[in-house]
């Protein structure tokens, strides 16, 4: 058994957004880390100490445990897997056409395990995958090693925002540990040691749903007080209002509560999707998060048909757009409210251009290629000659904006605050037009 104070030899599948900051926190708890995954570039990258994506505290943290020899990354799986206890499969699961999850790279893990299974291993799910996938794992691992060893499969979902990543990793609400055994359960405890917080144990299926559940309530918040936005806008109420006086309300909580553009990110898109088809497959028809999906996939398109209401012919107009990534404090555009704006301004003849602290490199290559479409250096350029002021992200370097100055920049002071971040009130006052969501 696992001694009190035991620091590990753990493996990490994968250097995406889950698994690198999975390696990173593993190794500033002590454990000896190696990040593996097959994009060659992003290891040599990962290598030089230069993260792949923006995440804040990241860049400090992964030299930090670089410099005490805690964290290295290999290109091989197969080496990796001989030499470390406990394996986290962190590898991507996108979406397929069907909202089922791709688990070919989930499978190909496994294989390359059971090929390199030379004493007792943990196996751990850190990838949001459907309920099951464990079992499967541990299917494909007996169908193929080459000998009698031992090992234990277990799931360990992961709970991080963006942006708030290394905070939510080692300050988390729960830690959910799924476990077929209480020698699986001993070296995850030990593992987490020194983080306290709440630990859930149950069953793997248990683990495996409580990421699609939560992160479907999430979405299901966003989507209702988006709905309530809607009946807002044609009551003449202020959503702002209504959301704060619903927060109080201990059984609701204020969290999840903006009225905005939508959700994104590759989670909850991917989730709610992905949990619609699980429950089909087991034969339910999970209707109320197929309104949650509609809700969220027709709210970019209520935002510009607010503006167009506005502006009336939207060809030729000259529109500045702030905030390209689905969320502050990161420059991940899977699935972002921009791109369906974007796109959807685009297609009616304006002009645009746009601009985002982090993510312009991301926009180039998921943005399709326009002559509509300019970036700028910073918001003041995007905003200049302007007929329309977009916010589509709630950066707090667009909180602190000098509004005089915008204005003063712009052709006609109209501004679209996609995730009503300004003050209706003291915009007006400045000679705004002002375009809110449910206000």
């Amino acid at each position: 058994m696992a001694k009190k104070n035991k620091k590990y030899d753990i493996c990490v599948v994968g250097a995406g957004h889950v698994g690198l900051i999975a390696a990173v926190g593993f190794a500033k708890l002590g454990h000896k880390v190696i990040c593996a995954d097959n994009d060659k570039k992003k290891i040599e990258q990962l290598r030089r100490g230069k993260p792949v994506f923006y995440e804040p505290e990241l860049q400090d943290l992964l030299k930090k445990v670089k410099g005490k020899n805690n964290l290295r990354f290999s290109n091989s799986l197969a080496d990796a897997a001989k030499r470390s206890e406990v394996i986290f499969i962190a590898v991507g699961t996108p979406p397929l056409a069907d909202g089922s999850a791709d688990l070919a790279s989930i499978e190909s893990v496994a294989r390359t395990i059971a090929d390199n299974l030379n004493s007792y291993k943990l196996i751990v799910g850190k990838s949001t995958v459907p309920v099951q996938t464990g079992q499967k794992i541990k299917e494909v691992i007996n169908r193929y090693k080459k000998n009698s060893v031992p090992f234990d499969i277990a799931s360990n979902p992961e709970f991080l925002r963006e942006g708030k990543a290394i905070y939510d990793f080692f300050h988390p609400d729960r830690i959910v540990l799924g476990v077929e055994s209480k020698r699986a359960e001993k070296v995850l405890r030990d593992i987490y040691r020194d983080i306290k917080t709440k630990v859930i144990v149950t069953d793997i299926a248990a683990a495996e749903i409580i990421k699609h559940a939560s992160n479907s309530f999430l979405a299901t918040k966003i989507s209702f007080v988006n709905a309530v936005a809607r009946v807002c806008d044609k009551a003449g109420a202020d959503i702002k209002s209504v959301a704060a006086a619903m927060g109080l309300d201990k059984r609701i909580g204020k969290s999840f509560l903006n009225a905005g553009v939508g959700f994104g990110g590759f989670c909850f898109p991917k989730d709610v999707e992905a949990f619609i088809y699980i429950a089909k497959r087991l034969g339910y028809e999970f209707d109320f998060l197929k309104e949650v999906r509609n809700v969220n996939i027709k709210q970019p398109g209520y935002f510009v048909e607010k503006i167009k209401e506005h502006l009336w012919i939207l060809k030729n107009k000259k529109i500045a757009v702030l905030g390209l990534s689905f969320k502050p404090d990161t420059d991940d555009m899977r699935f972002s409210p921009a791109i369906s704006i974007v796109n959807n301004l685009v297609k009616e003849g304006a002009s645009l251009t746009l601009y985002d602290p982090q993510g312009i490199d991301e926009a180039k290559k998921v943005l399709k290629k326009s002559t509509k479409i300019k970036f700028a250096k910073d918001s003041y350029q995007a905003a200049k000659n302007c007929d329309c002021l977009c916010v589509l992200t709630e950066w707090e370097e667009f909180k602190k904006i000098n509004l005089k100055k915008i204005k003063s920049n712009m052709n006609y002071p109209l501004l679209a605050d996609g995730r009503n971040i300004f003050d209706k009130n003291k915009v007006t006052k400045l000679g705004f037009s002002y375009l809110g969501i449910g206000r």
